[in-house]
């Protein structure tokens, strides 16, 4: 039966008005790039000498100063800054701000070259993008920093509806609930017809499609999630347009969602939108560069390391004996595989460090095996400080400078189990298409070690298919991030 949408729009719009006078990511984010803004041109002015013959750099004139200012507020409105994010990522906040401050300073200073060019011009404008380029990213820093604890708490998350209730809305509302910095909290699925799911657990009322307008009154509603609803075209647009006339944002998983990638382009004919999909070539020169890169960085990175390598394993030989090296067969890129080098952590027993996964990989495939000695009692002191540091890890760059792996890509697999989780869990073989790598996607988002293979996989394959320059820079910025954060 064909679900009805009635839909009470004039209703709907007063609650929009009531919502729209809550305090919104946008306004704070906007108070704050004005007071930093603010605080810029003051530093500016009080580093500026009041005459050039003092040998620094002079007065800028406050109109392109305050020009700057403007055109840094305006670029992060249209580069969407005034948006809440779903991640509270600093990193891409930060390339976010670099970006915008930059191009805001170089037409600044291009529209005073063509107005009155004089020889300060360049070094006036580097002074106001520097510091604009500090204050605002503090500001952003203190804004990601209050967000996170507001979500955390569910103070500040936008109270989310998903629409359809079948596999792929309990997936989303599952991973929303198990991460609250992300800001949706989903609270109630809407679904005439849900289906039975087994595997996911989550607790959430299901309303009926007619119950719309009272859901989104009752609950608050603030987002809505469309989510492979059994209900037809006409009637997800109409539930689109009224979320819209009730101040109700809305996102849209695609039919097609495991087919995706950066390199996106739309066209129209007439109305209707075509969306070119480019797929990132992993047999690409670009990543043949990124391989090069790669040795070279790989190989500095172990001759400046090499000092705390040398200790960490005078540490493992003292408190392990030999061997001082751990040597474990992985399968890297196009199945290849090759022996990837750790540092011993752990005492050894009949089966060797590869018991410590046993039981991990089983449950991955759901065989039944006896249980190991616990992982903890073979824990030496220096191997606990080894793992925790990750420093067990940097014989690995090793195997970077000899081309079997990457500074980012997906984690290698043991080859006992690699040949296993192919036919066993769905597109494992294509984290295969590039090499594998010291840090990865699924990695600095917490998939690591006895987490869920399945979700790693997709995280992987995720990092393939959005490949760019950048993403690995992040990923690498991310990894000290966590490395270095206490209680980590």
């Amino acid at each position: 039966m064909t679900p009805n949408v009635g839909l009470d729009l004039p209703a709907l719009a007063d609650t929009a008005d009531r919502r729209a006078k809550r305090p919104s990511f946008g306004r704070r984010a906007f108070v704050l790039d004005v007071a930093m803004l603010a605080v810029t041109v003051l530093a500016v002015e009080l580093l500026s000498p009041t005459a050039s013959p003092t040998g620094g750099i002079p007065r800028e004139p406050i109109g392109w100063l305050l020009g700057f200012c403007v055109l840094v507020l305006v670029l992060f409105k249209v580069r969407g800054l005034y948006e809440p994010p779903l991640r509270l990522e600093f990193t891409e906040t930060l390339r976010l701000v670099l970006t915008g401050t930059a191009l805001a300073a170089i037409v600044a200073m291009a529209g005073r070259v063509l107005a009155a060019n004089h020889p300060y011009v360049a070094a006036e404008t580097l002074r106001h993008w520097l510091l604009a380029l500090v204050f605002v990213t503090l500001g952003r820093a203190l804004l990601l920093s209050m967000e996170t604890r507001g979500r955390s708490a569910h103070g500040a998350s936008r109270r989310t509806l998903v629409v359809g209730a079948g596999r792929v809305g309990h997936v989303a509302a599952s991973r929303l609930l198990s991460d609250p910095t992300l800001g949706l909290r989903p609270v109630a699925f809407l679904d005439d017809d849900p289906l039975q799911v087994d595997d996911v657990e989550v607790d959430l009322p299901i309303h009926r499609w007619d119950e719309f307008e009272q859901v989104v009154e009752d609950q608050r509603i603030e987002h809505a999630i469309i989510a492979f609803s059994g209900a037809d075209h006409a009637q997800l647009l109409a539930l689109i347009r009224g979320c819209w006339e009730c101040g109700v944002a809305v996102s849209v998983v695609p039919r097609l969602f495991e087919i995706k990638g950066g390199h996106m382009a739309i066209e129209h004919l007439g109305g209707l939108p075509l969306f070119r999909l480019d797929p990132t070539d992993p047999q690409g020169w670009q990543f043949r560069l990124k391989y090069a890169l790669d040795r070279v960085a790989g190989g500095a990175l172990l001759l400046f390391l090499l000092p705390l390598l040398l200790v960490a394993m005078l540490a493992v030989r003292v408190s392990l004996g030999r061997s001082i090296f751990y040597r474990q067969l992985r399968v890297g890129r196009d199945g290849q595989v090759f022996e990837m080098l750790k540092l011993r952590s752990l005492r050894h027993t009949n089966g060797g460090e590869q018991e410590s996964d046993a039981d991990w990989a089983a449950a991955e495939l759901g065989d039944q095996v006896a249980r190991h000695v616990p992982l903890e009692d073979r824990l030496t002191r220096v191997g606990r400080i080894l793992r925790r540091s990750s420093i067990d890890e940097l014989p690995q760059l090793w195997n970077v400078v000899r081309g079997e792996m990457s500074l980012v890509g997906p984690r290698p697999e043991r080859a006992t189990y690699a040949a296993r989780f192919e036919s066993h869990l769905y597109r494992y073989r294509d984290r295969h298409r590039v090499k594998s790598g010291l840090t990865g996607w699924a990695q600095v988002h917490g998939l690591r070690g006895s987490t869920s293979l399945r979700d790693r996989v997709e995280w992987d394959n995720h990092y393939i298919e959005n490949w760019t320059p950048w993403l690995d820079v992040k990923i690498l910025l991310m990894t000290v991030s966590a490395l270095v954060r206490p209680g980590r």
